[in-house]
């Protein structure tokens, strides 16, 4: 059985796309504030925040990043040529190479990631909002945001 999709439905999917995108592009532009292309911004985020137990292989990057193999092994060497991560032989499975944050790394992922939670923390009611709204979730009470004007557009030129 088919559900019709509602106008409402249409909207929803529509702001939540708007609202993701935002927030990725907002990382983007923190990442390049701290001399790092985003791709490199997210490795550093995937090795920093990996389940607990995972580790930090080639393929598991490339699948947390959804690059290709080669893709993500490029990204690697420009970190490691950065001073920001290392690579190392698993001890466990020859074939496979795990990649470790360095402390320069660390440092540089932590200042990214912390304005990143600063903001996500200030204006993540509008994306929560979009989801809430999807999975038919009361929303979050809204207010205006330190970025948003009197005449409701964002600080992104698009309306709320």
């Amino acid at each position: 059985m088919t559900t019709k999709i509602t106008a409402a439905d249409y909207r929803a999917l529509a702001a939540l796309r708007y609202r993701i995108r935002v927030f990725l592009c907002d990382a983007d532009a923190a990442a390049r504030r701290q001399g790092l292309e985003p791709q490199q911004y997210f490795l550093l985020l995937a090795v920093r925040g990996l389940p607990e137990g995972a580790e930090a292989t080639v393929q598991t990057l490339a699948q947390r990043l959804m690059l290709k193999h080669n893709s993500t092994v490029e990204l690697i060497n420009r970190l490691e040529k950065r001073g920001y991560v290392r690579r190392s032989q698993n001890r466990d499975d020859r074939r496979s190479v795990l990649v470790e944050l360095l402390p320069q790394g660390a440092k540089l992922v932590e200042r990214v990631a912390r304005q990143r939670l600063s903001e996500l923390r200030a204006e993540g009611v509008d994306l929560a909002n979009a989801l809430d709204a999807l999975l038919g979730s009361k929303p979050k009470s809204r207010t205006m945001n330190r970025n948003a004007r009197r005449d409701g557009t964002k600080r992104h030129g698009k309306q709320a």
